[in-house]
């Protein structure tokens, strides 16, 4: 097993553990978003919600200021809300559209939220480092994703 596995793995049981029923959505996304940037300290780690005027808004994040709003289809994470898949992204500098929130990213991954099987935003997760997310990645995120719904 590789390192990055056993972290996942790790990281499901203190999810699993962390989200509280009786806490509202937003604490439960800061705590998730907490425990990811602590297990792996990624450059940044949040999330993106669906807002009324149909944009990705900022949400519960972990890491420097972002950007606050992305369109529909616009960048990694508007794509990954359009195709409702999960995008990795091992260098953000060749992938056609990107929004540089930050100078200071390289690769980036961005998995779909659902709550109660409806698309309500993204968790979009940057590293400084190239090729840092790979089909572990995605497994392992999607997995923890479901500790929300």
């Amino acid at each position: 097993m590789s390192e990055k596995v056993f972290l996942y793995e790790e990281l499901l049981k203190e999810v699993k553990e962390l989200m509280d029923p009786k806490c509202g959505d937003i604490a439960n996304m800061a705590n998730f978003t907490a425990a990811i940037k602590n297990k792996f300290n990624f450059w940044w780690c949040g999330f993106y919600l669906i807002n009324a005027n149909n944009e990705l808004e900022l949400g519960p994040f972990q890491g420097p200021t972002a950007c606050t709003r992305i369109g529909f289809g616009k960048g990694v994470c508007g794509s990954a809300w359009q195709q409702e898949k999960t995008i990795v992204v091992p260098d953000v500098h060749q992938f056609e559209g990107h929004i540089a929130c930050s100078s200071v990213s390289n690769s980036e991954i961005v998995v779909p939220f659902y709550k109660k099987g409806k698309l309500i935003g993204v968790l979009d997760i940057d590293s400084e480092h190239y090729n840092t997310f790979d089909e572990n990645d995605a497994f392992f995120l999607e997995r923890l994703l479901a500790y929300l719904d």
